[in-house]
């Protein structure tokens, strides 16, 4: 896909981290983003995209990655699933934005309060039973809740599961993935990181 010389060549990852940092410090001290959504950003993204990270995400609607982090558009490359878990789809999306888009970073972002997580847990916790596609959207998550287990009680289960998820799934980009990830991520030109969302505070807490 053809990118516009209008658009700014990609940084380095950590170059491309600490923008979503600093995005995040404005956004918890509420200063105003300075995203660019301009009818010439707008022209100009219509000729090409070039995101600067890969988010994946949750679908939860109080976690929106553009405005916790101050982002723009045509600047982040997001895949949204409940309990950021990706299916074949989304992991091709994450294998295209690096191999195609050429995007220095990719972040995964969890978040408290997770419905898909606790769901989870209360698979293993209550044997609760979920109807539809409910039930199977949750399964990739159980592995997560059953390793927090071993170290967390009952009241932090969640929380614990919320963070070992992330760390799974940031596990599995850097390691059990196609070359087309693992090979830019050997040479230093790819990162991928993970991070949970505080819904009350809007702080990114990295991992």
């Amino acid at each position: 896909m053809a990118t516009s010389g209008l658009l700014p060549a990609q940084p380095t990852p950590d170059e491309a981290l600490q923008r979503l940092i600093e995005g995040n410090d404005a956004f918890v001290a509420d200063r105003p983003a300075e995203s660019d959504i301009s009818r010439e950003r707008r022209l100009a993204l219509a000729e090409g995209q070039q995101p600067f990270a890969t988010l994946v995400g949750c679908s939860d609607s109080r976690v929106g990655p553009e405005q916790l982090f101050g982002a723009g558009l045509g600047e982040l490359f997001i895949v949204r699933t409940a309990g950021n878990n990706v299916d074949a789809a989304g992991m091709g999306s994450i294998e295209y934005s690096v191999a195609v888009l050429k995007v220095p970073l990719i972040v995964v972002l969890g978040h408290e309060k997770c419905g898909a997580v606790a769901a989870a847990a209360d698979v293993v916790t209550k044997d609760v039973r979920f109807p539809g596609s409910i039930g199977r959207m949750v399964e990739p998550i159980i592995p997560a809740v059953l390793a927090a287990q071993r170290n967390a009680g009952e009241e932090e289960l969640v929380d614990a599961a919320i963070e070992e998820n992330v760390r799974r799934m940031v596990e599995r980009l850097q390691t059990y993935s196609e070359p087309m990830l693992l090979d830019p991520q050997a040479s230093g030109e790819l990162k991928v990181v993970g991070a949970v969302y505080e819904l009350a505070t809007g702080r990114v807490r990295w991992l």
